[in-house]
């Protein structure tokens, strides 16, 4: 599967959650409910916007390792969901305290209006 179809993919809300959940790590699901809530928004839209977070702002670093862990992997979407996931979250909890009202895209244009 190419890069771009993948990305494509996980950037849907209803696609992205599902991946979440069929993985079934509580843990990760629990910490996208939260983070989804901290920013008003669906646990698929976090994880979408995930995804376009880390495509417009993660660092060589992260590409080379999100690539790595695809190399060595059965479950391709799965895997790139999760790291791309679990790196917002974790650029997320570094933050003090996320702005009222705002989505997780952090301003990179991977919001998925309600509607």
């Amino acid at each position: 599967m190419l890069l771009g179809s993948l990305l494509s993919g996980l950037r849907s809300p209803a696609y992205a959650v599902t991946l979440i959940e069929e993985t079934g790590d509580v843990v990760l699901l629990a910490r996208v409910e939260a983070a989804g809530r901290a920013f008003e928004e669906t646990p698929g839209d976090y994880a979408a916007n995930a995804v376009a977070r880390f495509s417009n702002s993660a660092s060589d670093e992260d590409w080379l390792a999100l690539m790595t862990a695809l190399e060595k992997s059965d479950a391709p979407a799965v895997t790139c969901l999760g790291n791309m996931v679990r790196w917002a979250l974790d650029k997320d909890d570094a933050d003090i305290a996320p702005p009222a009202k705002s989505c997780s895209c952090g301003g990179q244009g991977g919001c998925h209006e309600p509607g």
